[in-house]
């Protein structure tokens, strides 16, 4: 698929997702003094990015975190083909697949169900592929599973022409470094470098630097590594187990950050009315 049109006066972007997408884990840096405690995320710095190529943005997130695929599709694909964007984001299906007992190729039908309906109404769709879990030992044991689901969007997104943005091959994000404390979420940097390679893949004149090597760093002894895996275990993993055991989310009682489209000022906060209940 061509890259998007950035030759118009105003462009309209809605995001749809979960956590990833809902910009987890980096702050704008006023949050300390925001009460709502809004976060930036790749897909805010992707609209940053628009609106510094044309005139006027109009940029909606309706990502909420802990989503899974099929309430993606019922919360926040209706409202995104009612709001008829000229490019829409969709990175869905993670919360999915790292459950027990999921089946990728019942996610992609969900997945591909969402697309068929995005694109119907004329906008440019950016999907993503799952990361290589590979790195990360508590996460090893997902990578045939992330593995197979890629295979799905990358098919999805050549029967439909949709970009594709390939996690997978982004090397440098295997780097602890790329995520933050939780192991799940990118870390502010993270997020940055996702966004310049997003705004590449649409077409946007960016700085280049998605895929700089990181720089040295000495290794982690052993015992620090040890502790770094029992304070994630313990901050992390537990609360994950207890909220899937008695059928709750992260995301309850959340709603989206930017629900409507919006004028996005090139500072990135937008509309001050812009928060999260």
């Amino acid at each position: 698929m061509s890259g998007l049109d950035t030759g118009q006066d105003i462009i309209s972007y809605v995001a749809l997702g979960d956590s990833f997408t809902e910009g987890l884990d980096d702050p704008y840096p006023d949050s300390d003094r925001t009460p709502d405690g809004r976060f930036r995320g790749w897909a805010d710095r992707l609209a940053e990015h628009l609106a510094a190529a044309v005139p006027e943005v109009r940029y909606a997130n309706l990502a909420v975190r802990g989503k899974l695929i099929r309430q993606i599709v019922r919360d926040q694909l209706p409202r995104a083909v009612e709001l008829r964007p000229d490019l829409v984001t969709l990175c869905a299906g993670g919360n999915d697949i790292i459950r027990p007992g999921s089946d990728p190729d019942q996610v992609a039908e969900v997945f591909e169900g969402a697309v068929q309906r995005l694109r119907a109404t004329g906008a440019h769709v950016v999907v993503f592929t799952g990361m290589d879990t590979g790195f990360q030992p508590v996460m090893r044991h997902l990578r045939g599973k992330v593995a197979t689901y890629n295979m799905h969007v990358r098919a999805v997104a050549d029967r439909h022409g949709c970009t594709v943005v390939d996690l997978w091959a982004m090397r440098m994000l295997q780097d602890p470094r790329g995520w933050s404390w939780d192991r799940l979420h990118l870390s502010p940097e993270g997020h940055r470098r996702l966004a310049l390679r997003t705004a590449e893949l649409i077409g946007l004149a960016v700085e280049s630097g998605w895929d700089a090597p990181w720089p040295p760093e000495p290794p982690k002894d052993w015992r620090s590594a040890r502790q770094e895996d029992l304070h994630w275990a313990r901050e992390f993993l537990v609360p994950w187990i207890g909220r899937r055991l008695t059928g709750r989310s992260s995301g309850d009682g959340l709603s989206p950050k930017r629900p409507d489209l919006e004028p996005l000022r090139c500072g990135g906060r937008g509309s001050a009315s812009s928060r999260r209940s």
